[in-house]
């Protein structure tokens, strides 16, 4: 697995080398990202392909589920051998509504960290990310719990979700943060100024929803060029677009996987991105 133009891989906290395309495991779970999927065992293929394919980088949460997608990928690959794993902690599940409701609590941390290491399988994490701001929670005192989960050991590498430069900053003042990932694709570049951030102090940044809602009409020009797919193209844009760019597609099907992997072979001309950011 290979991107053309520039390294195919980054060091994770200066450290940690993986992939930079990876896999997000959102959707191993049921509709609504709650409950067990339909077939736990097809899940758990999907994850073995994608280690097979040399995705060496697993994204999920405790929130999916919840904890489903977790339980899963401990299930399937551990003892993990050359993979990496990221987990986040900071949101909860209400089945009623599908909601995501937020928690910093030190004390709901404390809890929600510990069903990840049992889930995962793991006496570390690999990285450990705040997942999203609680307004009600002062946000450097719940970055202060991740700090103190590294100094614990129970974390290798903290990373936060959804945060403004401000944030990062802020977040920085307490511990070393390895990664930050927002939402960001072709059609949404709203934080650019926080890939940039990123860019400048080598902190991975992980793009969630990638593809966005999935509507890349006008790419079809350059799949075709390519004899690949909008969503490949996408994928490719985003892996070209930073030399901190961690992409996480995620997909519950193998043949979408091997699509998703293949994206990284992709070598985009200066006016096919041209044509792609216009």
């Amino acid at each position: 697995m290979a991107t053309n133009n520039q390294s195919d891989t980054f060091d994770i906290g200066g450290e940690d080398t993986v992939h930079r395309l990876g896999f997000g495991a959102m959707r191993l779970t049921g509709e609504d990202i709650i409950g067990p999927p339909e077939d736990e065992e097809e899940a758990r293929d999907v994850l073995h392909r994608a280690t097979d394919l040399g995705v060496d980088f697993i994204d999920t949460a405790d929130s999916y589920g919840p904890a489903v997608s977790e339980r899963l990928i401990g299930e399937a690959l551990a003892p993990y051998e050359d993979v990496f794993v990221a987990t986040k902690g900071g949101l909860w599940r209400d089945d009623r509504d599908g909601s995501w409701p937020k928690c910093g609590q030190p004390g709901y941390l404390r809890n929600a960290i510990l069903g990840s290491l049992d889930r995962l399988k793991v006496d570390q994490i690999d990285l450990y990310q705040y997942h999203r701001p609680d307004p009600d929670v002062d946000y450097a005192d719940a970055i202060g719990t991740f700090a103190d989960f590294k100094d614990e050991g129970k974390v290798k590498h903290v990373g936060v979700s959804n945060a403004s430069v401000e944030q990062i900053e802020e977040a920085r003042d307490v511990v070393e943060i390895a990664t930050v990932q927002n939402q960001y694709n072709i059609g949404d570049r709203e934080d650019e100024e926080v890939l940039e951030y990123c860019e400048e102090n080598d902190i991975g940044f992980i793009p969630w929803a990638p593809l966005g809602s999935g509507d890349l009409d006008g790419l079809d020009e350059v799949a075709d060029d390519h004899d690949a797919t909008e969503y490949q193209v996408g994928l490719a844009w985003l892996l070209q677009h930073s030399p901190v760019m961690l992409p996480i597609p995620g997909t519950s099907s193998i043949d979408h996987l091997e699509e998703n992997v293949a994206a990284a072979d992709i070598d985009l001309t200066d006016e096919e991105i041209e044509t792609i950011e216009n």
